[in-house]
């Protein structure tokens, strides 16, 4: 019976999607009935989220019910795995994954829909239909090649359960559907991008405005999923790093970088009507590279331990893409005239000569991280040869765009628009640059000769000391001219003018997270040693010993783990539990590390091996400075964007 209306469900979602997404726009393009057919596209958006939310929830009892005569089941679900990783085993593999892509797609576009649902025009239904249109592709994989209903016969007692490495972090419950939420999310400014150029609508700049806040939610999530990733990495798989330039990591990382470049300049064409043909080209390629990144990691051309699935959609998304290229170059070219910009860069020294900067460099970087990724995919299609591109490439390739990037990201905020003065941009930049030596110094002091480290952190504190000089600035001529406290005149600075503002709090974060990455990166010191029970391992200013080794069962994993207590001056103040999990599916055990975070950085330690007879346990542990700070700054770029996103309400 759940079968049977999951099936129904995705059979009539794809009908909807059709009668929404390819009739009702011909029939308003042609003029006939047109409110009626308006109607008719908005109801079909409606029903669809209906439908896909019936088919997931469907799915979701299945697993619970553990309904192993459904194939997807059978694939994903054990009766030894917990309830909790049951359920998020929906995102776990392919058809899953898929299947909750298309809800999360007809969550937006209700969305969509009914949050604009009284503005007058077409550009609404037009991206209604658009919306649409995306839907209908995956519900033709959903009902074609990632079909998660098939019926298996003869029905197994009982399945694999998920991928173990899905099963051993909370984390996993939290990155997937970040990602899905980013990802998807920017499916809503391509509509509106799309809807507008079939509307005819492009010179108006109401289409622009819809998509930047739309934009800002999806970049938020999508910063929150790239976050979110880098920590499962780092307190996973065992190696103490979070980021190691794997392909599924660029997949996140490059649409990322395109729509921060957006960002950026749609306020360029706001303010100064420049940059218009750019921005929809951002638009759209953004849109195509969240569905390359889909293709990259649920196609299995790839190979990464973030790849967990493999499937032959591979051509399905192929052509996909390449219909999407076409339609927006015919749509972009058929509009052409309309992208014409009206305004033009008036000095060299002004804000909007940094944010084409900003885009130059962003762009450079898609590009880097983008050929970086591909070329060993393309070089072992074309010659037959395996070709690796790893770590030193792209360290090589993107610090200096990064450590510009940060430069920027302080000179920004102190330059006004159109004009700027030179001598009163140094008096801005006094605090910012004697900050900027200062740490300068202090990191070569500890001991780094890493031009990349010392540029890092002096043009953090430079970026850091210069956007919140805004805050300072801002709030100290609001006290003056309204006689208020300076708390106060920063609150309502900040309520003022939220996407200002917001966008300064973005920067903090990166910068916050800049910090991080750049001190665990310099700074980082680690040491292994094999210990009996007694003995120590010293590294640094950190003393371990190990104090014994031990296993235990639980109902879907073997753990064998280490007690290991960390001692200063012979007292005891933290113990911690590396561990390795056995699952019955894997033939190699799960790393689980085990980390002692403080604001001044983490002590992280794992269990490499073992005696069974627990005689002695090799132990490796990791100094890794100001990486807490990587996840703080992760939330308060969100922040930053959600405050920026937010409608602004002028304060007198």
């Amino acid at each position: 019976m759940t079968r049977l209306l999951a099936v129904d469900a995705l059979w009539f979602g794809l009908i909807v999607s059709v009668v929404g997404g390819i009739v009702a726009p011909v029939m308003i393009a042609r003029g006939k009935r047109l409110g009626q057919w308006v109607t008719i596209a908005q109801a079909a958006v409606y029903a669809n989220f209906a439908v896909v939310t019936v088919a997931t929830l469907a799915m979701m009892w299945a697993l619970a019910r553990h309904d192993f005569s459904i194939s997807y089941v059978a694939q994903v679900g054990s009766r030894a795995t917990p309830l909790f990783y049951t359920i998020i085993s929906l995102w776990g593999a392919l058809e899953g994954s898929i299947l909750f892509w298309a809800w999360v797609l007809a969550l937006y576009s209700a969305a969509v829909v009914y949050t604009n649902r009284n503005r007058p025009g077409l550009l609404v239904p037009y991206a209604s239909a658009v919306l649409l249109l995306i839907a209908l592709f995956f519900h033709i994989l959903l009902v074609g090649p990632a079909n998660p209903l098939h019926l298996v016969s003869p029905i197994p007692l009982d399945g694999p359960g998920p991928n173990p490495l899905l099963q051993n972090h909370i984390l996993m419950a939290v990155h997937p559907p970040l990602l899905y939420l980013g990802y998807v999310g920017m499916s809503v400014p391509f509509a509106f991008a799309a809807g507008a150029m079939l509307a005819g609508e492009v010179a108006s700049d109401d289409w622009i405005r819809l998509t930047r806040r739309w934009t800002m939610l999806a970049w938020a999530l999508l910063t929150a999923a790239v976050i979110a990733g880098m920590w499962w990495s780092y307190e996973v798989l065992g190696w103490g790093g979070y980021w190691a330039w794997d392909p599924v990591e660029n997949a996140s990382f490059i649409p990322w970088l395109t729509a921060t470049a957006f960002l950026h300049s749609v306020i360029v064409q706001e303010r100064r009507q420049m940059l218009k043909l750019w921005n929809v080209n951002l638009v759209v390629g953004t849109f195509v590279l969240t569905l390359l990144g889909t293709f990259l990691t649920r196609s299995g051309i790839i190979s990464s331990v973030h790849a967990f699935t493999q499937g032959t959609i591979g051509f399905y998304f192929l052509a996909f893409i390449a219909v999407v290229l076409i339609g927006s170059l015919v749509m972009v070219a058929g509009n052409s005239e309309k992208f014409r910009s009206q305004g033009q860069l008036d000095a060299a020294l002004s804000r909007e000569t940094v944010f084409l900067l900003n885009n130059l460099l962003l762009t450079v970087l898609c590009f880097t991280v983008l050929i970086g990724t591909l070329f060993p995919l393309i070089a072992e299609a074309v010659r037959g040869v395996k070709v690796s591109v790893g770590e030193p490439f792209f360290n090589r390739m993107t610090l200096p765009v990064m450590v510009s990037l940060l430069f920027l990201m302080g000179i920004g905020p102190a330059l006004p628009w159109k004009h700027g003065n030179m001598n009163d941009l140094k008096k801005k930049m006094i605090p910012g640059a004697i900050v900027a030596v200062l740490l300068a110094s202090i990191v070569i002091a500890f001991g780094s000769r890493s031009l990349y480290a010392v540029l890092a952190f002096a043009f953090a504190g430079f970026a850091a000391t210069m956007n919140v000089q805004e805050f300072v600035i801002g709030a100290r001529a609001r006290q003056s001219a309204h006689r208020e406290s300076f708390g106060t005149a920063l609150v309502r600075l900040v309520k003022g003018n939220r996407r200002r503002y917001g966008g300064y709090v973005a920067h903090i974060g990166i910068i916050v997270s800049a910090f991080g990455i750049a001190a665990s990166s310099a700074f980082r010191s680690e040491g292994e040693a094999t210990l009996k029970p007694g003995e120590t391992l010293t590294v640094g200013t950190v003393t371990a010993r190990l104090k014994e080794v031990w296993g235990r069962e639980e109902p879907q994993r073997s753990v064998i783990g280490a007690t290991v207590e960390l001692v200063r001056d012979g007292t005891v103040y933290a113990t911690l539990s590396p561990r390795m999990n056995f699952y019955p599916t894997s033939q190699t055990p799960i790393p689980t590390p085990d980390v002692r975070s403080t604001p001044f950085g983490d002590t992280y330690m794992n269990l490499m091996a073992f005696q069974p007879d627990g005689s002695n346990a090799t132990v490796k542990v990791i100094l890794e400075p100001l990486v807490p700070w990587i996840w703080i700054g992760g939330g308060i770029i969100c922040l930053g964007a959600l405050l920026s996103a937010w409608p602004m309400k002028r304060v007198a």
